[in-house]
Formats: structure tokens, sequence, C-alpha cells
């Protein structure tokens, strides 16, 4: 049986048929439903092994990144959602998706910690290639250590944490750090542009403790292929298959 994806729509999303692309091409079934139907009945969640939430500007953004739309899925789909997990559900989001996974308080659901996406260091829209290091938090995924070039597309990417020296430690500590930004020589880096951001601890995605809440703020859904990358598979940013390794990777658990 092929792996279940419900992909969640609002207004504003507008990386979905990239990231139904992914996933199909990974192996799954995808079925898409708007937030105000899913909201009307969240026990549709019961028949499918991945949420997933895409990238854009839901409601456009118009009170921060991701915030209103975060709200519904608290305060509807909150519930529903832990049950998911608990069953062994996998949620996954980029950029807004990851962005709405933080301020719904599902990434990195551990207590008493303040986190955040803001403003990027350059106060405006970053739009570049980005590397990510593999983090050994989800190893079951991709190799710890390994690459993966991804597009960054966002305002607001910045990881802020409530107290940050000690909430980075923290979030090293539980296993909640799942990719880093890094440069062509794979060390991980807090610099401009590898960075373009300026996340702490270079941040780029976060995975709960049972590794199976991933988000992230650039786009693997936009690398499953060599014509993809910027110089058309020569090497300088890996060979196009990185991409749709990472879907099948989430999706091998459920692969039947």
């Amino acid at each position: 049986m092929k792996p279940r994806v419900l992909q969640l729509f609002a207004a504003g999303v507008n990386c979905d048929r990239e990231l139904r692309f992914a996933f199909e091409s990974a192996g799954a079934v995808v079925t898409e439903m708007h937030i105000r139907v899913l909201m009307q009945n969240p026990a549709a969640l019961r028949d499918f092994d991945v949420f997933a939430i895409p990238g854009g500007f839901t409601y456009g953004d118009d009170l921060g990144a991701g915030r209103i739309l975060a709200l519904e899925v608290e305060k509807f789909l909150g519930g529903e959602l832990a049950d998911f997990h608990e069953r062994g559900g996998t949620v996954f989001g980029p950029c807004n998706g990851f962005q709405i996974m933080v301020k719904a308080g599902l990434l990195p659901a551990l207590p008493d910690m303040k986190v955040s996406l803001t403003w990027n260091d350059t106060h405006h829209f970053e739009c570049r290639w980005t590397r990510l290091k593999v983090e050994p938090a989800i190893a079951h995924i991709l190799p710890a250590g390994s690459v993966l070039p991804a597009p960054s597309a966002h305002a607001e990417g910045k990881l802020v944490l409530g107290v940050p020296e000690v909430d980075l430690r923290r979030l090293e500590a539980e296993g909640c750090v799942a990719f880093r930004y890094c440069d062509a020589q794979g060390q991980v880096t807090q610099a401009f542009p590898d960075c373009p951001n300026g996340s702490i601890g270079a941040i780029a995605g976060l995975v709960s403790q049972s590794g199976r809440i991933l988000g992230l703020m650039p786009h693997p859904e936009r690398n499953l292929s060599r014509l993809h990358l910027p110089d058309r598979g020569a090497g300088a940013w890996g060979d196009g298959s990185e991409g749709l390794q990472f879907f099948r990777g989430l999706l091998d658990r459920y692969l039947g």
C-alpha cells in the first residue's frame, strides 16, 4: 500500500503543486483538503499517514508569517493532530508550513521553550540556493552529515529563542535540530549568504523528539532533478537526487 498524504490548502498557499509532485514522485498518494473543510471534520486525519503543510504566504502573512493559519491549526486541529502523531503519523512542513508548525506549538514541542521565526538579518526577502547539513536527529531520513541542497525563499526565516544560549543547548541535547545551513565545504555557518537569515546556531529546520514532526525553512520539493539545480548538475550543488531521497526517507516507514 502506498503512503497516504493529506496536504493542507488555504488562502495564500502557492507551493502545493511542487510539494504534491515531490510526495507522488516518492511513492505516495496525495489528497488535498482546504482548512475550512478539515476544521469541520478533523477526524479525516485518521485516514492518512502524513499531514503536510505547503509553503506560500497564507492569508498574506498579514499578522506575521503563518500566524493566522497557525491559530486555526492549533485551535481546530490541535487535539486530532496530537492523536494522529500518537498513532504514528508524520507532520511535515517546508517554509511557511514550518512557520505555521512553530507558531502552532508543533515544533519543537518542548515545554517552557519560546521559539519563533522572524525577519531575516537582511530585513528583506531572500531567494537563493542553500545547503543544509543533516543532523543526527533525522538520520532515519537522510544520512547524518550529508548535505541537502535546497532553495530558500523567505523574508521571515530567522529562528529566534527566548533564552538563546540556554535554549540552543537544550534543542541540541533533546535532539530537536534537524538541519543547519552550511557552506560549499559542508561546514556549518551562520554567515550570509550561506545562512540567508541569521538563524541562531545556523538552524534551518527542527524535528520533534519522536522524529515524526519535521519542518524546515528551505524547499526540498524544489530540488527533484539535476535540471532544477542552478548548475544543472555540474557538481557544486549535488546531483539532483538529494531532494527525492529526502522525501523517500520521510515516507519510508509507511512504504508497504
